[in-house]
């Protein structure tokens, strides 16, 4: 990894261990959220939010690394074969490392699983199984590979296809879900946000007790309009929305949910 396009590649690794995480304990298993630990951030409509700010930080980091690769490609100077599969999964490892570390053990903000009575056993099984084993796994290809192989177009493309097909992953809503979560601006009044709904053609559904986070019904060529009127993130609009798009109707310390008919 210590060439320039190594380095590159671990990075693109990093943030496909961002997006698996996300995707699968942020969305999928819902397991946790970013901040979820944090004091004063029960509401789910901060828990969202940040959620969607980490995959924006993941899609910046995965279209960094695509340029570096394709620089060194361009140059002729692009690991490839061992090393570069050594260098993801290195790079794959090394982010639930580094979130153990930070974010689970030296800043708490949030765990593996935190509806459980010893959270420290998923922390250093989950450690174990996707950080420390892709690591040691990365670290020998790369000491099997040569220092420096050609980056294949066909192999640069499955990795700009991967890394693309993660992000799209993320922003989409599920497959089951009808309707469209949305999160205002907490300072909108609750009439504002009925305004915007309106003015998009949305019909509420479901809400917390200040209409800062909804589920609406409304067609999707006109979620965007819902921005118009001070969304900060509409779920299924292609924006960084992260887990948004996969947050069920909070329950229980996350939010009131109050069922509602047509306005």
């Amino acid at each position: 990894m210590g060439s320039a396009s190594g380095r590159w590649a671990a990075l693109l690794g990093v943030s496909l261990g961002g997006f698996f995480d996300g995707i699968l304990l942020h969305q999928i298993l819902q397991w946790h959220h970013l901040l979820s630990l944090v004091p004063g951030m029960a509401d789910i409509r901060l828990q969202v939010l940040w959620d969607g700010y980490f995959h924006a930080l993941m899609y910046v980091l995965a279209a960094l690394a695509l340029w570096g690769l394709w620089r060194a490609q361009r140059r002729g100077a692009a690991a490839g074969g061992a090393s570069l599969a050594g260098a993801l999964l290195a790079g794959f490892g090394l982010w639930h490392v580094v979130d153990a570390l930070v974010s689970h053990w030296a800043l708490g903000i949030h765990r593996i699983r935190v509806d459980v009575d010893d959270p420290l056993v998923w922390d250093l099984s989950w450690l174990v199984v996707f950080g420390l084993v892709p690591m040691a796994l990365g670290w020998a290809l790369i000491r099997r590979g040569p220092p420096r192989a050609g980056l294949s177009g066909s192999a640069f493309s499955l990795l700009l296809a991967l890394a693309v097909g993660l992000g799209a992953w993320a922003m989409r809503p599920p497959p089951d879900e009808p309707f469209t979560a949305v999160v205002f601006r907490g300072d909108l009044a609750p009439d504002q946000v009925m305004r915007a709904l309106e003015v998009a053609d949305a019909r509420l559904v479901s809400a917390d007790a200040g209409l800062g986070v909804v589920m609406v019904a409304v067609a999707p060529e006109d979620r965007w309009r819902l921005y118009l009127g001070g969304a900060l993130l509409v779920g299924g609009t292609g924006l960084p929305a992260g887990c948004l798009g996969w947050s069920r109707p909070a329950s229980g310390a996350h939010a009131t949910v109050a069922r509602v008919g047509r306005f």
